[in-house]
């Protein structure tokens, strides 16, 4: 799902991406930095095997591609750096069209957007396996080990609103929204303002009246600040694993009801790259493992506010836990 388009962005050229109008995507650029073995060790049979790893073009998606390419160069593989691809359909096409070999897909986006369901699952497991397999029989494409967090959408406060209203639960949020619309004016973005995995399928979950909650519309990023500030908004659209949750101090409702869908990530591949080299899931499983909701919101924040590059982050985060050392 093309939901998630914010974020920190590189420019294209740095990274040695090329959009071509008529076919898509070239080969990517060289890993920026250099990576020795760690816990994850050379393996022969990925000797020098050519393999590019893209993502999406948020901040998010470039660390978890960066982890690809980083497990990968200390197994020994040859790696090409196609990162930063902008959208999902965009990344979607590059990988069916043999583009790019590995990348993270988060399997709500799966799901809905690329298979084209309409009701999610709520159980992440079953989500999960439904993905997996509806994904392997209709285009060979291969899903593996999802991690444990998952950056789905969200309603945030800040405290102060938190400590007024009472509210914890998206099903407080709803009474308060019957109860006293003007206390509970929420910002969101336009797409959420329509689609059915956003406002108005949240209203008709939790079964209040959306026209008596009071929206602002707002670009995604400046939703954060506005929702923190708490004059403007009250509520705000948030992403779970953003960063800025935790630099501005929001809280996050319970979705009670587990209205909104799944997000996790998993390794993506197509069948006939996983069968050549079934090592490469063995190598990601432990990785994919320990990439909770907190690992990933701090990592995520070391960009959005600290400024740092996605590279980096991804790197130091793998050092730190002895997957790979510096080269």
């Amino acid at each position: 799902m093309s939901k998630k388009k914010r974020g920190w962005k590189f420019v294209a050229v740095a990274l040695g991406l090329t959009l071509v109008t008529s076919c898509g995507l070239e080969s990517g650029g060289a890993v920026p930095l250099a990576v020795g073995p760690g816990s994850i060790q050379p393996v022969p049979e990925l000797e020098g095997v050519k393999m590019t790893v893209g993502s999406k073009d948020f901040t998010e998606q470039i660390i978890l591609g960066y982890m690809i390419e980083f497990a990968m160069v200390a197994a020994g593989a040859d790696v090409r750096d196609l990162t930063n691809i902008q959208g999902s359909n965009s990344t979607r096409d590059a990988q069916l069209n043999g583009q790019i070999d590995l990348t993270y897909e988060y399997t709500g986006t799966g799901w809905i957007n690329h298979l084209g369901n309409e009701i999610p699952l709520p159980d992440p497991q079953a989500q999960f396996d439904a993905v997996r397999d509806e994904d392997l029989a209709k285009n060979d494409m291969v899903w593996i080990d999802p991690a444990p967090m998952n950056n789905t959408y969200a309603l945030a406060m800040n405290k102060e609103t938190a400590e007024k209203t009472g509210v914890k639960t998206i099903s407080d949020y709803a009474r308060l929204v019957e109860s006293d619309p003007g206390a509970a004016v929420t910002c969101v973005e336009t797409e959420f303002n329509v689609r059915q995995d956003g406002f108005p399928g949240l209203a008709a979950k939790y079964g209040f009246d959306a026209s008596r909650a009071q929206r602002q519309i707002l670009q995604g990023g400046i939703i954060y600040q506005a929702t923190a500030d708490g004059n403007q908004c009250k509520f705000g659209e948030v992403f779970t694993t953003d960063g800025r949750i935790i630099a501005l101090d929001l809280v996050l409702l319970d979705d009670d009801l587990s209205f909104f869908p799944k997000y996790n990530p998993a390794l993506v591949m197509k069948k006939s790259f996983a069968d050549a080299h079934p090592q490469v899931a063995e190598i990601m499983a432990p990785i994919s493992e320990r990439l909770t909701n907190e690992v990933m919101t701090e990592l995520n924040r070391q960009v959005d506010v600290e400024g740092k590059e996605p590279a980096e982050v991804a790197r130091d985060w793998m050092v730190s836990e002895g997957f790979v050392t510096v080269g």
